[in-house]
Formats: C-alpha cells, structure tokens, sequence
C-alpha cells in the first residue's frame, strides 16, 4: 500500500463524503432529518466522521482489494454504504422512537449513493496517483 495514496484518496474522498452529506441531508432531505443545534462542534464532528469513512474505504481499497476504477469503487463504495447503514439503521430504530421503516429506507437509499460515489471518487484518485 502506497501511504500517500491512502491519504490523498482518504482526504479527498472526505471532502466529497461531507459535500454529499450536506447537500443531501442539509438540503434535499431537511423535513425529514432535522439539523441539530447548528455550532461548531457538531459540524467538526460530521466532518470527522465523513473523513472516517472515506479514509475507511481507501485504506480497503489500497491495501486489500487494489480498487483504482471509478466503476469498481462506486460498486464497493455502495456496498458499504449499504451494509453500514442498514446497521446503524436498525440500532437506531431500537433505540429512537422517531426513527421509522420509511426514514431507515430512505437513510439506506441516500447512503449508499453517497458512498457509492465517494468510493468512486477514492477508485479514480487510486488510478491517478500511482
């Protein structure tokens, strides 16, 4: 695994997850996911979390699958966007009333296009800077 790779790939892909994120939650889905109290510290740590995930999927695709396509990234990026929502899914519908089957779905559906296209993103990034 190239380091450097792995952090470009990881920093950029971040950068596009939160874009996404903001664009998709922040705006197109605001009546359904109401944004928290609006300060620094949430905003850093949706950031934070954005960075996890894409550093998460370039680490996967430099280090054991040698994904350096924009195709097979997004297909990888959306299977775990998939797999990864769907988990936090249902625990959240365990553990918050106002989390419902329509909300879980359209949460899924939301992320893995995100996903989907943030590993796109890190598959095309791999491809260039080798």
């Amino acid at each position: 695994m190239k380091t450097k790779t792995f952090i470009i790939a990881g920093i950029c892909g971040g950068i596009v997850n939160w874009l996404l994120s903001w664009l998709s939650y922040g705006i197109v889905l605001a009546d359904y996911y109401p944004l928290p109290q609006e300060n620094l510290r949430s905003f850093t740590y949706v950031f934070l979390g954005c960075l996890s995930i894409a550093f998460f999927l370039s680490y996967f695709f430099n280090r054991w699958a040698q994904i350096a396509t924009i195709t097979t990234g997004a297909r990888a990026g959306a299977f775990f966007g998939f797999f990864l929502s769907i988990s936090y899914g249902f625990i959240a519908m365990a553990m918050d009333s106002s989390m419902s089957a329509e909300l879980l779905t359209l949460d899924v559906a939301t992320s893995i296009v995100i996903t989907g296209i943030t590993g796109a993103v890190i598959g095309f990034i791999n491809k260039k800077v080798r």
